[in-house]
């Protein structure tokens, strides 16, 4: 069996979104946590997806992948940049501009706006020190049944003794907050830096 990245390998048009994100400094989803994100989508029948930290769209495109053919993302994200380069994504992957709804601001301050309840999966990839706050808001936007899934949340192996990373101090307690809330059953997935899950009940 091949590793989990060459399993289901990227096609052109996540090669180029790949490519963008380097340019531009950002990290994006690995194929294998790529590949979590189409299969939780196509499970859930999404209709209705947010996803926080919108990059350019390498995310964005995998949740479209499995989502329902008339199904909405909406992606936030601060850096204008970063929505014109996800476009080009999504344009190039043949999904019409009705299919995403891209938001350009402060999630913190978008997630409030949003339907409670009325979503199917809340995925975010965005600041760390801010997972915390997502948490609180995005628990609230899920139906029950939905899902809420935060990347890279697993304890980096070069961390510098005494020094209190506020990124790293916001993934543990977030840890610690899926454990706790009887809202939601939890899970760790050791890909792509770790990804947390959490089904709403």
């Amino acid at each position: 069996m091949s590793s989990d990245d060459s399993y289901l390998p990227d096609d052109e048009v996540l090669l180029a979104a790949r490519g963008r994100a380097e340019e531009f400094g950002c990290t994006p989803v690995c194929p294998a946590a790529g590949a979590v994100l189409t299969f939780l989508a196509t499970s859930l029948r999404a209709r209705a997806v947010v996803e926080i930290g919108t990059g350019t769209g390498v995310s964005g495109l995998y949740l479209l992948r499995g989502m329902s053919p008339d199904g909405v993302l909406t992606s936030i994200d601060i850096e204008p940049e970063f929505h014109r380069a996800a476009r080009k994504t999504f344009v190039d992957a043949g999904f019409p501009s009705g299919r995403t709804r891209l938001i350009m601001g402060r999630a913190l301050d978008v997630l409030p706006r949003l339907t409670t309840g009325g979503y199917d999966l809340v995925f975010v990839d965005a600041a760390r020190a801010e997972y915390l706050g997502y948490y609180e808001l995005g628990v609230q936007l899920l139906r029950p049944g939905g899902v809420l899934a935060f990347h890279g949340v697993l304890t980096p192996r070069t961390e510098v003794p005494g020094r209190r990373e506020p990124s790293l101090l916001a993934t543990r307690e977030l840890g610690r907050a899926f454990r706790e809330d009887k809202r939601l059953v939890p899970l760790l997935l050791p890909l792509g830096g770790g990804l947390l899950v959490g089904a709403a009940r």
